[in-house]
């Protein structure tokens, strides 16, 4: 089990969008900070991102991918400062002027990503506000770039499918480009990295449910028990047995909020031996029965996947891409439900 694989799976929420859009100078769209996580890429041209101030403006140029993580809203244009409007009046804009296959038009793509849970909470907040990718000759980034253009230029049958996992490419690069190198890098990702500690936490997220031992877990590590202790201790900041809570409980919250599973069912899956005992363990860590804290999230609004035109899509209506990517050919495309 690869630990960043496994945060990846079950953080992934469904309605992922991308939109694809050619803009003539002089152009600036605004975005939404609701969004968790939207990624651009100029394909042709260049362009401009900001968030509060143009004066920190971020130059988007071909071979590149830029990731802004949700708060303030962030603008996209020609030029730092450029006056930005929201995707429908940069539509009407665009449709007005009937210029975007001009030669100096900007070619550019942007996608919103989104993420369910707790979880998914904690990849993101471990990203900076706006992360760029740069591409050198021959990295297969570049290549995920071009195939990207490519799908929203010329919609093929499968198109979806081959979105959905070009934008999983894309993630994928960017928390291992910013995670390798980050102070604020999980605790966790650090230690699946040392050869000490990654066969015991590889295993931990495999086998959630097995009652697992100190001694166990040093066995894996081919370390002796105080040992294996303190590196883990040094290295996550908490005990195993600290971890193995935690993990479980983090799990246990993503099954109570989108699963129809009873307690016992739960229960077992995170390696209680009875649903009382998963009660008492889960009232210890968060001051309340699992069924309050379920009813308390069932109220909170759903998160819906985009298949009409007033669903929101990770902050967007999916009706407000349409409107970015629609002086384009490709337009923009909701990613259907993956169950992820």
């Amino acid at each position: 089990m690869d630990v960043l694989h496994d945060h990846l799976m079950r953080a992934r929420a469904a309605g992922a969008s991308f939109a694809r859009t050619e803009a003539d100078p002089p152009w600036g769209v605004r975005l939404s900070g609701a969004i968790q996580l939207s990624v651009h890429a100029v394909v042709r041209g260049r362009g401009w991102l900001w968030l509060d101030h143009p004066a920190s403006a971020v130059e988007l140029v071909p071979g590149e991918v830029t990731l802004v993580r949700g708060g303030p809203d962030h603008c996209i244009g020609h030029e730092p400062g450029a006056d930005c409007l929201e995707p429908e009046q940069f539509r009407a804009r665009q449709r007005q002027d009937g210029n975007a296959a001009a030669p100096r038009a900007t070619v550019f793509f942007c996608g919103a990503y989104r993420f369910s849970g707790d979880i998914g909470n904690g990849l993101l907040e471990a990203l900076p506000q706006v992360q760029t990718l740069s591409t050198a000759a021959g990295d297969p980034l570049r290549d995920v770039i071009t195939l990207l253009s490519h799908e929203l230029a010329f919609p093929e049958p499968g198109q979806p499918t081959v979105l959905d996992r070009l934008l999983d490419v894309l993630l994928v690069h960017a928390l291992r480009a910013d995670f390798r190198h980050s102070p604020t890098a999980p605790r966790w990702y650090r230690a699946s990295a040392d050869p000490r500690l990654s066969t015991a936490l590889q295993a931990l997220h495999e086998s959630p449910d097995r009652p697992w031992s100190v001694p166990e877990l040093a066995a894996l590590s081919g370390l002796s028990r105080a040992a294996f202790a303190r590196v883990f201790r040094d290295t996550l900041g908490q005990t195993p047995m600290q971890y193995l809570t935690d993990w479980r409980m983090a799990l246990a919250r993503e099954m109570l909020r989108t699963s129809d599973a009873g307690l016992p069912g739960i229960a077992r899956s995170v390696g209680y031996s009875s649903p009382y005992a998963f009660a008492a363990a889960f009232r210890r860590h968060h001051g309340e029965a699992p069924r309050t804290w379920q009813r308390r999230e069932q109220l909170r609004p759903p998160v819906r996947a985009a298949t009409d035109p007033d669903t929101p899509v990770a902050g967007l209506t999916q009706s407000q891409l349409d409107a970015l990517g629609g002086a384009s050919p490709g337009g923009a495309v909701a990613l259907p439900s993956t169950g992820r």
